[in-house]
């Protein structure tokens, strides 16, 4: 029911973090992988990894804020594959946390071009392959941040990253409507803290002191009393990316520890 054998998976941001955990699960489904990054090297540590251990898998250089860029990726998954079966738009940064009003503007639009912009370009090169097989699956990978205001007391999130998270989540909700009678999904996986992505570090303060509070701060906030382990992302994208989820579309699922559930 969670098998993928036979099609052809594609993981932006698979150099790193989530995204490698998301490539090497597909490939144990029986995908064929395109591990994409901007850092080809990480996305060739990847690929390697899946290969290594008798998986399928091609690594692709990509900067998902660059049309140019994301149509050449595109072009050669056509190429070499002749169809797209699974688009897991994970790519995405952060930047340093500032209150509205003293937010740089450079950040605003440094963290757009690519939480938001590069998910649109991605899904757009991505669709005229699943509408020639009438099926696909468009997993977005957004943030609880996405679903609401984060609290003070965990000021690891600015407002420009909340805001390309609810764009991801609107843009996926829009997209499943549009493109149910073709037989392609949009879900989205919301997460919730998890401290072993790269992003995750990013957030964590400076200081063992701060580090600390921060902790504790995420721990009472979490009714699971933890934060998640990436691997832990691994089923529930299986579940979305296969047949498993055939009659589910425009969803949003949070994974995060009952984070939402207050």
């Amino acid at each position: 029911m969670f098998r993928l054998d036979r099609r052809v998976a594609l993981v932006t941001g698979a150099g790193s973090g989530l995204g490698r955990v998301f490539a090497r699960a597909l490939a144990t489904a029986g995908a064929k992988v395109i591990c994409a990054d901007r850092d080809a090297g990480s996305a060739q540590d990847t690929a390697k990894q899946i290969t290594s251990t008798g998986g399928e898998a091609l690594a692709l250089a990509v900067d998902v804020a660059e049309e140019s860029s994301v149509m050449a990726m595109m072009e050669e998954v056509s190429r070499r594959y002749g169809q797209l079966d699974v688009l897991v738009n994970n790519a995405g940064i952060a930047t340093q946390p500032h209150r509205l009003h003293e937010l740089p503007v450079a950040d605003w639009d440094r963290l757009h071009s690519i939480n938001t912009r590069g998910v649109f370009l991605c899904t757009r090169a991505a669709l005229p392959l699943m509408l020639k097989r009438r099926k696909g699956s468009v997993v977005n990978i957004a943030s609880i941040a996405g679903l609401g205001g984060v609290s003070p007391k965990t000021p690891a999130v600015s407002v420009n990253y909340s805001a390309s998270k609810a764009a991801v989540i609107g843009l996926s909700r829009q997209a499943a409507v549009e493109y149910a009678a073709d037989g392609i999904r949009f879900n989205v996986i919301a997460p919730g803290w998890h401290l072993g992505t790269q992003l995750g570090r990013e957030a964590l303060p400076p200081s063992e002191e701060a580090l600390h509070a921060f902790m504790s701060a995420l721990q009472a906030a979490t009714p699971m009393g933890r934060t998640g382990d990436p691997e832990e992302l691994a089923g529930l994208l299986l579940y979305l990316a296969s047949d498993a989820s055939s009659f589910v579309t425009g969803q949003v699922i949070a994974h995060d520890g009952g984070w939402t559930a207050w």
